[in-house]
C-alpha cells in the first residue's frame, strides 16, 4: 500500500542543529591555533543562510583560510542537512598570537591572481532599516486599526480627521508645508544613498588573490601598525598617525640624530609597511618630523652631555664650573670647564 506524499509527515531541520553543524564544518577547516568562536543559521524552507565567526592564528593568510573555511562548511552543511546553501559567511573575529601554520596546506595561489582588487564590502545598515521598519509598522498599524473601526461602524479616529481638515486648509504656498516636504525630501535622499552607498568609509579595501573574495582592514589597526613601524626606527621617540582612504600622515618626534636622515629612514620603512599590508589601493604617505621639546643642539647643556662619560668618578666639579661660568655670563669660563673635562683635568692642576 502506498501511502499518499501529503499524509508521510514533513522533516524539518532546526535551525539550533543547522548552526551546531556549520560549527562543526568550520572547525574541521581551520588552521592549527584556530577557533570558531560563535556561529548562526537561518533556515527557510529547503534553504538556509549560514554564518560562522573564527579566531585565527597570526601570522596566517586570512583570506585564503576564509575561503577554505566558506566552502566547507557550505559544503558539509548541505550533505547532512539536505538544505541548499546558498550563502555561507565567514567572519574573522579575532587573531591569536601562535606558531605559523605548515605552508605546505595551504593552496597556492595562481599565477598573476594575486593583487586584484575585490569588491568592496557593503554595510548592512541594521539601524536605518530598523527605523524605517518601526515607523512604517507603526504607522500602517494605527490607519489599518482606524480603518476597521469604521468598518464596524465606528466614528473615525479624531488624529484621522485633524489631518484630513489641516490638509484640506494648507496648500503648498504655506510654510509649514514646505518645511514638511524639504524634511520628506531629505529623509528621502538619505534613504538612497544608504541603499545605495557601500558605506563602511572605516575600512581600507585589500587586494585580494580571487575575484569573488573581499577583504577589508580597518584604518585603527593599519594605523597602529604604522605606528609601530615609526617607532622602530632609529631616533623616533614618539609618532602620531592618522590614515584615511587617500591619505596617511605621520607626525614622528625625534630625540636624537639628524632631521633630514630621520625622515628618509622613516619614509623608507613605512613605505615598505603600507605596501605589505596588502591594500588594493594603499593611501598617499606624509611624513612630518619635529625636534623633541626641550632638545638643544649646542650650548652648555651639550657639553655636560659630552662630559660625563669621562668625568664619571668626580662630575660634580666639572659640571659645577661649566653652570658657574654660565651663570656668571663669561663664554671663557665655560669653554675652559670643558676643554679642561675633556682633558680629564682637574681645576686644581691633579688629574683625574
Amino acid at each position: 500500500m502506498t501511502v499518499p506524499a501529503a499524509g508521510r509527515g514533513t522533516t524539518t531541520v532546526a535551525a539550533r542543529a543547522v548552526r551546531r553543524i556549520a560549527e562543526r564544518a568550520a572547525a574541521e577547516a581551520l588552521p592549527d591555533g584556530g577557533s570558531v568562536v560563535r556561529g548562526s543559521a537561518d533556515v527557510r524552507g529547503a534553504s538556509a543562510r549560514i554564518a560562522v565567526g573564527v579566531r585565527l592564528p597570526y601570522p596566517v593568510r586570512a583570506d585564503e583560510a576564509a575561503r577554505r573555511i566558506r566552502e566547507r562548511a557550505e559544503s558539509r552543511t548541505a550533505a547532512l542537512t539536505g538544505l541548499a546553501v546558498p550563502r555561507a559567511e565567514v567572519r574573522v573575529d579575532a587573531l591569536s598570537v601562535g606558531a605559523a601554520p605548515e605552508a605546505g596546506g595551504a593552496e597556492p595561489v595562481p599565477e598573476g591572481a594575486a593583487g586584484l582588487r575585490g569588491g568592496r564590502i557593503r554595510a548592512q545598515r541594521r539601524v536605518p532599516a530598523a527605523v524605517l521598519a518601526a515607523v512604517g509598522a507603526v504607522a500602517c498599524g494605527l490607519l489599518l486599526a482606524d480603518v476597521v473601526a469604521v468598518r464596524f461602524g465606528e466614528a473615525p479616529a479624531g488624529w484621522r480627521t485633524a489631518v484630513l481638515d489641516w490638509a484640506a486648509t494648507h496648500g503648498p504656498a504655506d510654510s509649514a508645508v514646505r518645511i514638511g516636504g524639504a524634511v520628506a525630501a531629505a529623509a528621502g535622499a538619505w534613504l538612497l544613498a544608504c541603499a545605495l552607498l557601500p558605506g563602511l568609509r572605516r575600512r581600507l579595501r585589500m587586494a585580494t588573490p580571487a575575484p569573488d573574495v573581499r577583504a577589508a582592514l580597518d584604518r585603527a589597526a593599519a594605523a597602529r601598525t604604522l605606528r609601530e613601524r615609526a617607532l622602530g626606527v632609529p631616533g623616533v621617540v614618539g609618532a602620531r598617525v592618522r590614515v584615511r582612504r587617500r591619505r596617511a600622515r605621520v607626525r614622528t618626534t625625534v630625540g636624537y640624530g639628524d632631521l633630514e636622515e630621520v625622515r628618509a629612514e622613516a619614509v623608507r620603512v613605512l613605505g615598505a609597511g603600507l605596501q605589505e599590508l596588502g591594500l588594493a589601493r594603499p593611501p598617499a604617505l606624509r611624513v612630518g618630523v619635529r625636534r623633541e621639546a626641550g632638545w638643544r643642539a649646542e650650548g652648555p647643556v651639550g657639553l655636560e652631555k659630552a662630559a660625563g662619560p669621562a668625568s664619571a668618578g668626580r662630575p660634580e666639579t666639572g659640571v659645577s664650573g661649566a653652570r658657574d661660568g654660565t651663570a656668571n655670563g663669561t663664554a671663557d669660563g665655560a669653554r675652559d670647564g670643558a676643554r679642561d673635562l675633556l682633558r680629564g683635568e682637574l681645576p686644581d692642576g691633579g688629574e683625574a
